[in-house]
């Protein structure tokens, strides 16, 4: 990392050995928290690094003000926490999350990818990209944190840049994924530094000629309402948004309006959404997996031979019929719509789980504790046992 001047070289020495040894070890997470072990989250599960000495609360506040230093934020000094993200010395993009416990100060911090995924990797139909190559609109990615969403949103937006003349404005907090200009040119805002708010920076951003906005995530009403004009107004917008399935994005959109507007947003939302993406990571069990694992393990693999895990994904997409059902409170019959649309990229949770079932990485116990529905689950599942639903694609495994 870039040495900041007031930081001491010990606790910069410290933190890069740190995430050094996060990469290493293909961690997800790695966790800081005064007079505690260091933790990483490998393959899902937290183990604690009892080999490293735990760190004091002083070493803690120096390395939260180097982070903030080299993101240039203030340091935290008050109640609250600091969003950032910093590249390692190795050249490892980090996202980073400083809070308060107990009145001192811990640091949770996320590895992100070092490179843009192919869909297929991910586990997603390769179909996905044609969301790239509309010219307007709102395409929502949700799931629950630690899910992927920001990687599937990034490989999409890498699509866009490598096969688009367009402009491409992106606003985050903070910038995790760093696209550098190729056929696209690629302007990307961090909240807090290059803009105070979402919506702000959203509201100004179609005053910027953009095609394609990336708006980080949805939070508030007011960036609601600036996302969905911006899609109104001919510009294609990427965004976040924390929910379990399709129809709770969906709902979760419309709910935060007044009740009083919310029929027409449903309106507005119906005319101008093209796509919803929920993903959710699962460990990877299956007889499949668990073999392939256990192969490596013999074959000395070491870290190779821990769990995996694979992404199971939900698609809608916006057909007329869909959008009237949208428009007209009707969510709880667009299910229905999605088992019907596979000819148009749709798929409902439980067709992915019994596709994961039947390539033999998932275990029917955990895609059962998954499924909405067990009993839908399992005549999907029949159904690819005799042939009758082919899966299209194999599991991508992280």
């Amino acid at each position: 990392m870039t040495k900041a001047n007031t930081t001491p070289p010990s606790v910069i020495r410290l933190l890069d050995t740190l995430l050094d040894e996060c990469v290493q070890r293909d961690a997800s997470d790695v966790h800081f928290a005064p007079e505690l072990p260091i933790y990483l989250r490998i393959q899902g599960l937290l183990e604690p690094q009892t080999d490293h000495p735990r760190i004091a609360a002083e070493q803690i506040r120096a390395i939260a003000d180097h982070l903030a230093s080299l993101s240039q934020r203030p340091p935290l000094q008050g109640p609250g926490s600091l969003d950032g993200a910093v590249s390692s010395s190795s050249g490892t993009r980090f996202r980073y999350n400083i809070y308060r416990r107990q009145g001192k100060l811990a640091i949770a911090m996320r590895r992100l990818e070092d490179r843009f995924r192919e869909l297929a990797e991910l586990g997603l139909p390769d179909s996905l990209y044609r969301l790239c190559e509309l010219s307007d609109g709102l395409v929502l990615v949700a799931g629950p944190t630690g899910s992927g969403k920001s990687t599937t949103l990034a490989t999409l937006l890498n699509r866009v840049n490598q096969t688009r003349r367009c402009h491409l404005v992106t606003i985050e907090d903070p910038i995790e994924y760093l696209h550098n200009s190729a056929l696209a040119l690629v302007n990307q805002r961090q909240v807090g530094g290059d803009t105070e708010h979402f919506h702000e920076a959203v509201v100004a951003a179609m005053r910027q000629d953009p095609d394609v906005i990336l708006v980080g995530e949805i939070r508030d009403l007011a960036t609601i309402r600036a996302a969905v004009t911006a899609a109104e107004t001919g510009h294609l917008v990427f965004t976040t948004v924390h929910a379990s399935d399709c129809v709770g994005a969906i709902e979760r959109l419309i709910a935060v309006f007044p009740a009083e507007e919310q029929a027409g947003v449903r309106r507005q939302v119906s005319m101008v959404l093209r796509a919803i993406i929920t993903q959710h990571l699962l460990v990877a069990d299956g007889p499949v997996a668990t073999g392939e694992r256990s192969a490596r393990a013999s074959s000395g693999a070491g870290a190779a031979a821990r769990r995996s895990r694979v992404v199971t994904s939900e698609i809608l997409v916006s057909t007329p019929a869909v959008a009237n059902l949208i428009a007209t409170e009707k969510s709880a019959q667009i299910y229905s719509a999605m088992e019907s649309g596979t000819a148009q990229g749709m798929q409902t949770l439980e067709q992915d789980l019994a596709r994961l079932m039947h390539a033999g990485l998932l275990s029917e116990a955990s895609a059962m504790a998954m499924a909405r529905s067990p009993n839908v689950l399992r005549e999907r599942a029949g159904r690819l046992q005799r042939g009758g639903m082919p899966a299209t694609r194999s599991g991508g495994r992280m």
